[in-house]
């Protein structure tokens, strides 16, 4: 498929700017990929369509403070350092873009606020990448203490045009988060309370995790007509035991596997037996997800309403179908659905 298949107008006030006041009271819409169906509810009623041996695949990835602001040494100018990725937590090395990047040169110091915390620029990566030294004499405990102290929730600016709040450090993980290393939620996650968890259990459904370290290339701007020319940027994962066994046993009493996300989707799509059930694994994953595909775990999605020409959007258009996908859109733009990050949620089912 092409990059221009994907691209349509979105209100920008339908891009949320804050969550729902409760988690589960979110709108949701329903696709059925059978009949064609649409259904417009709320979330919390997400429990009508499962139960007894179904299974939902949760990503349980905790999002770091990944924005920092530190200043240049000598000038003092004001320099944003989003941390991407830990390279070496001997040496304290790290991944991270830099803005403005032309005044940032190898060599440069940086200094966070009245802390300890000083970073000196080892390398260049890309236009806006380098690799960055931090310069700090506690343990291992004390710096990422003060890396959570110093540093900012990381919305998207690009798309969450305001400040961050105090609200969003706990508003913008969700009842999953576990084991950090994000840079963005996996957003579809961010709908459940542990109320709702309950109910679902109560009907029988499992829930059960792996783990997807999401990076900043999950949003990054696909700038290739041809889509198969795209290179995604690979993130860590995980799948457990104890997940493979339960999605497995499901596949076989042919019960519907939910993966709640993109991410959780792509994740268990990245490691399949020869005979289509899931396996444990750990590693790097750079899977993209393009219509047209053949699922083999997951035959239900939730997910959120992503933005055009955005790698999420193919995803779920490769799940739903290209054209229930592209149907959905333009009714949840009719219907003032909210999109991105703090928006509603779809299912497909």
């Amino acid at each position: 498929m092409k990059l221009s298949d994907f691209k349509f107008d979105v209100p920008k006030k339908l891009v949320a700017l804050y969550p729902a006041p409760n988690r589960d009271e979110s709108r949701l819409m329903v696709l059925h990929r059978d009949s064609g169906k649409i259904e417009h509810r709320v979330f919390k009623d997400i429990t009508e369509y499962f139960g007894e041996g179904d299974v939902f695949v949760t990503n349980d990835t905790k999002v770091f403070p990944a924005r920092l602001y530190g200043n240049k040494e000598k000038t003092g100018a004001e320099i944003e350092v989003f941390l991407l990725r830990e390279l070496n937590s001997e040496l304290k090395l790290w991944d991270v873009l830099v803005d403005p990047a032309r005044k940032i040169r190898v060599g440069n110091k940086l200094y966070f606020g009245d802390s300890d915390l000083v970073a000196e620029v080892i390398d260049n990566t890309t236009s806006r990448g380098r690799t960055i030294r931090f310069l700090f004499d506690g343990t291992d405990e004390e710096f990422h203490k003060t890396i959570d102290t110093l540093g900012e929730t990381p919305l998207l600016k690009e798309f969450i045009e305001r400040k961050v709040e105090a609200e969003d450090k706990e508003r913008y993980q969700t009842v999953f988060a576990k084991n950090v290393g994000a840079v963005a939620a996996p957003t579809a996650g961010l709908h459940f309370t542990p109320h709702l968890l309950k109910r679902l259990e109560l009907q029988g459904v499992d829930v059960t995790p792996i783990t997807l370290h999401v990076g900043l290339g999950t949003f990054r701007q696909v700038d290739v007509e041809d889509l198969t020319k795209h290179k995604m940027d690979s993130e860590n994962y995980s799948i457990p035991e104890e997940t493979v066994e339960l999605v497995n046993r499901s596949l076989d009493a042919k019960k519907r596997v939910v993966a709640v996300g993109t991410t959780s989707l792509k994740t268990i799509e990245s490691s399949v037996t020869a005979n289509g059930r899931l396996k444990a694994s750990s590693g790097w994953t750079d899977k993209f997800i393009i219509p047209p595909y053949e699922f083999k775990i997951a035959n239900s999605l939730i997910t959120n309403f992503h933005l055009p020409e955005s790698t999420l959007l193919m995803t779920a258009s490769a799940f739903g179908g290209y054209d229930l996908v592209m149907k959905a859109y333009k009714e949840a733009i009719k219907e003032k659905y909210r999109f991105f990050s703090y928006g509603d949620a779809m299912l497909i089912l």
